[in-house]
């Protein structure tokens, strides 16, 4: 993914307001962001930790959604699973839920996914950062087929926001 600035991702949110988008936190560190290993930036919002945010390209086209999502004290020490990479973690997976785009959005339509916590999920891919033992199952798939599936299962999870 190539380097984003602030203002490309406050015009890149599709699920909430110019003023919203205004108003939000975007992380200071973009320049020291590992943009060669991430396939999206996700970050959450550090006043608000039931706030998170996501930005990818897609079709060559920047997109960011807002998220809402459990506060990490309510996180569940279950192992569950990311449906955007397939990590496994105890306690580090959170229903992610967005406000779809558009009048659905404004009738207060919804849609939700099983995504880390973190939003780190181009690093636990890429092996850069460690999710625990077990949390990477065996697979015959190449690095490459890997961060394909987890490119796919983000723009389908977008899709359903979009749609």
């Amino acid at each position: 993914m190539r380097s984003l600035t602030e203002q490309e991702i406050r015009t890149a949110f599709v699920n909430c307001t110019k003023g919203e988008a205004k108003r939000l936190p975007v992380p200071r560190d973009l320049a020291e962001r590992p943009w060669d290993d991430l396939d999206f930036l996700g970050w959450r919002d550090p006043q608000a930790p039931d706030r998170a945010y996501l930005a990818t390209e897609l079709d060559g086209r920047l997109v960011a959604l807002a998220l809402r999502c459990p506060s990490p004290a309510s996180w569940q020490m279950r192992r569950s699973m990311c449906s955007l990479c397939v990590t496994t973690h105890t306690g580090g997976v959170s229903l992610m839920v967005a406000r779809k785009a558009g009048k659905a959005g404004q009738q207060g339509n919804s849609t939700g996914a099983y995504i880390c916590s973190d939003l780190a999920c181009p690093l636990y891919v890429r092996g850069k950062k460690d999710a625990g033992a077990g949390a990477r199952l065996h697979e015959s798939l190449t690095l490459e087929e890997k961060i394909e599936r987890t490119v796919a299962n983000l723009s389908a999870f977008i899709a359903t926001v979009t749609e």
